[in-house]
């Protein structure tokens, strides 16, 4: 993060909104931009003492402001509200991001119609009612930013939910993207690899076991290197946004040769499955 630091440009005057922001990718966001200088609004149901005390002292140190406004992703009054009081505090936005997200990872046969919903509640319905909360407001030159997955490119074994989910939050940023962009709003969509934040610990201790040992063959990033690619890529107004050279050239080999993909992933999971002895995680 120190080395990044150096290479973040300041810009006082934005105002940036971030779902998510109080853990994992959206934290990370959150620093970057409070060490541009920025205000930066948050929407979070929880933040630690501790984390909240460390932003405050960021956005002392680099005249920028920091907000915290308690929100539930999933319930759409309660995301306008929020945006409503990050508006009157600070303005219009300059970047809205969403990075509320959860993962299950669970093989189909043990997912629940519950867990299914919860996901896609908070993933994609979640990415909605933020679009939609802070759209109207948003004025040319303005940019708004979902966080997806790789697994809304090519999914993984175990993804039913949160596949499905990112999946659907791809193809909101891509209607968004043909319905604002002639408005002057610029749309990117971030489609991140594993990353090594606190969600992927939860992950790794109760996902599934196959799921578990196909993700090693992909490999995982660190937070800081994600973040510091994501907050670039962004930073540069990109549509398609997708941290690490290799989750790059895995969805483009999956787009260029879906068949061939296929049919290694299948002999994957059948080395995989044998090597686990079919044993699960549930």
């Amino acid at each position: 993060m120190k080395d990044s630091n150096n290479r973040i440009k300041k810009s006082k005057s934005r105002h940036v909104i971030i779902s998510g922001g109080g853990s994992g990718l959206g934290y990370g966001l959150v620093t970057r931009y409070l060490i541009s200088g920025a205000k930066v609004s948050v929407l979070d149901l929880y933040i630690s003492e501790g984390q909240q005390d460390k932003l405050v002292s960021i956005a002392k140190a680099n005249d920028g402001e920091y907000l915290f406004l308690n929100t539930n992703i999933t319930a759409p009054e309660e995301v306008k509200q929020s945006v409503v009081a990050a508006i009157e505090q600070f303005g219009a936005p300059d970047l809205a991001i969403n990075s509320a997200g959860i993962l299950i990872n669970k093989a189909f046969e043990d997912t629940s119609p519950e867990d299914f919903k919860r996901v896609v509640d908070v993933n994609l319905n979640g990415s909605f009612n933020f679009a939609s909360a802070v759209l109207p407001s948003m004025k040319p030159g303005s940019q708004i930013a979902l966080i997806a997955s790789i697994a809304g490119l090519i999914s993984n074994y175990g993804y039913s939910a949160y596949g499905a989910s990112k999946f659907g939050v791809i193809g909101l940023a891509t209607t968004l993207r043909y319905e604002y962009e002639g408005k002057g709003i610029r749309i990117s969509c971030v489609c991140p690899p594993e990353v090594k934040t606190p969600m992927l610990v939860q992950e790794h201790l109760e996902g599934n076991l196959v799921s578990i040992e196909l993700k090693k063959f992909a490999g995982s990033m660190a937070s800081d290197d994600a973040c510091d690619q994501i907050f670039q890529g962004i930073e540069a107004g990109k549509w398609m946004i997708i941290p690490s050279l290799n989750a790059k050239a895995i969805t483009v080999f999956a787009r260029l040769f879906p068949r061939l993909f296929a049919g290694l992933m299948k002999q994957l999971i059948r080395y995989v499955v044998n090597k686990t002895d079919g044993q699960k995680k549930v």
